[in-house]
C-alpha cells in the first residue's frame, strides 16, 4: 500500500517562505527523505477508544496510623474513634467505652482506577485523601482497605505506607506549607482480588468512540481501516462512533485486529473555534479560523492619578498646626498614533494574529477585539468562554 504525502506552506507578510519552513524543506530534500508534512497525523488510538476496553473506578474508606501527632481529633472526627473502636474489637481488643486519643490515626479515602484486563494479583496505584482534620498524613500507614466498585462488590484491597508530596512546618509565630500534606499516593499499594469479566474474542464487532467527535474524523477512520484491513465493512455511523464487524480473517483474534488498528494514521479535522479565558486573558485561536473584510481600530484611554501631598508645618513655638496640602496630578493619553487595520477576505490565524499585533494590544484588549469582530458578522468560527 502507497501513501501519499501532501504538504502546504504558509507564506510571510513579505509573500516569501518563512525561514524556518525553507530550513526544514532543505534539511529534507538533502537528508533524502523528502518534503516534510505541515500537517501530522494523529495514530488512531491517540483519537479514539475501544468501546468495552474501559477502566472501572474504586472507592473505599480506611484508617492511617503511625502519623506524628497530625491526626484527626476527638472532638471534630468522631468517626474516626468509631471507625478504630471497630477495626479493634474485629482483632479481638476491647475498646467501646473507653476515650482514644487518635492524634495519631486519620480517617481518610481510598480512590483507584481498576485498568481493563487486570488480573488477579497484579498490584495498582491508589490516592489517599484525609476526611477529617488531620493536618498531615505524612510517615503513616494505610491499613487493610478493601475497594469498592459501583456494583458494590470488592475488587482490590490497599495497604502500605505513603508517599506524601507535601509538607507543614510551624513554630509559635510563622508556618511553611507546600503542596497538600493531608493528600498521599500508594505506588502499587492495591493488590487486585477480582477480575472484571469481558470476552474480547467473542464480540461480533468492534465500535470506536472518537474523543473529539466530529463527522469528518469519524469518516476519515472508517477509510483508514477499509484501506488496510481486507474485509472490514467499516463506516461512521456519527460523529461520534465508527462500527467495523469483525472480519472473517481476524475471528478469535480481536486483539491482533485492535493492534493493527490503532496505529493506523489519521488526520484529524477540526472546527473553527476560539476558546478565551478571560480571568486569565488566554486565548487560544484554532488554525481554521476565518474572517471576511473588516477594519479594526484599537485605542486605549489611559487615565494616571498621582498623589504628592505636601505638609505645611508651623514654625516652633508658632501655636500653629500642622496641615497636610493635597496635590494631584492627572495625566491622560488617548494613544492617537493608534490606525485602523484592515484584515483581508479569508485572512487565516496568522494574519488575524500580525494585524493584531500591529494595533499593540494585550491579550485582554486582543479578547474584546475578537468578541468585536464577531459580533459584526465578519468572524466565521465559534468562541467559547471558559
Amino acid at each position: 500500500m502507497h501513501a501519499r504525502i501532501e504538504t502546504g506552506g504558509r507564506r510571510t507578510a513579505t509573500g516569501g517562505w518563512s525561514l524556518s519552513l525553507l530550513g526544514a524543506l532543505l534539511v529534507g530534500l538533502v537528508c533524502g527523505f523528502g518534503p516534510v508534512p505541515l500537517h501530522a497525523a494523529s495514530r488512531i488510538k491517540d483519537l479514539a477508544d475501544f468501546e468495552g476496553v474501559r477502566s472501572n473506578v474504586l472507592i473505599g474508606y480506611g484508617l492511617v496510623v503511625g502519623l506524628n501527632g497530625t491526626g484527626d481529633s476527638l472532638r471534630n472526627a468522631v468517626f474516626t474513634q468509631e471507625s478504630l473502636v471497630a477495626m479493634l474489637e474485629r482483632l479481638g481488643v476491647a475498646t467501646r467505652g473507653v476515650n482514644l486519643n487518635t492524634k495519631n490515626v486519620a480517617a481518610v479515602m481510598v480512590t483507584a482506577t481498576l485498568p481493563p484486563f487486570a488480573r488477579q494479583g497484579s498490584r495498582i496505584d491508589a490516592s489517599v485523601s484525609a476526611m477529617g482534620d488531620a493536618k498531615s498524613l505524612l510517615g503513616g500507614t494505610l491499613l487493610a482497605t478493601p475497594l469498592l466498585g459501583a456494583d458494590g462488590e470488592v475488587y482490590a484491597v490497599a495497604q502500605g505506607a505513603l508517599a506524601i508530596g507535601g509538607f507543614e512546618a510551624k513554630g509559635e509565630a510563622q508556618s511553611v506549607t507546600r503542596g497538600v500534606p493531608t493528600s498521599a499516593r500508594l505506588p502499587a499499594g492495591a493488590l487486585v482480588e477480582r477480575e472484571v469479566p469481558f470476552a474480547l474474542d467473542s464480540l461480533p464487532e468492534l465500535r470506536l468512540a472518537l474523543r473529539n467527535p466530529d463527522f469528518t474524523t469519524a469518516q476519515r477512520v472508517a477509510a483508514a481501516i477499509n484501506a488496510r484491513i481486507e474485509g472490514a465493512p467499516a463506516r461512521a455511523l456519527d460523529s461520534t462512533t465508527v462500527r467495523l464487524p469483525i472480519p472473517p480473517a481476524w475471528r478469535g483474534r480481536t486483539a491482533a485486529l485492535l493492534s493493527e488498528i490503532e496505529q493506523l494514521p489519521v488526520e484529524p479535522d477540526k472546527p473553527a473555534r476560539i476558546v478565551i479565558d478571560e480571568r486569565s486573558g488566554i486565548v487560544v485561536i484554532g488554525d481554521k479560523v476565518r474572517i471576511s473584510r473588516v477594519a479594526v481600530a484599537q485605542g486605549n484611554l489611559t487615565v494616571r492619578i498621582t498623589e504628592t501631598p505636601q505638609v505645611s508645618q508651623p514654625n516652633p513655638l508658632g501655636g500653629g498646626e500642622t496641615v497636610v496640602v493635597p496635590r494631584t496630578n492627572v495625566e491622560v493619553d488617548t494613544q492617537p498614533e493608534r490606525k485602523l487595520v484592515v484584515l483581508e477576505t479569508g485572512a487565516t490565524l496568522d494574519t488575524l494574529v500580525d494585524g493584531l499585533n500591529a494595533l499593540g494590544v494585550g491579550p485582554r484588549d486582543m479578547i474584546a477585539i475578537i468578541q468585536a469582530i464577531k459580533a459584526a458578522g465578519a468572524l466565521q468560527a465559534e468562541i467559547e468562554v471558559m
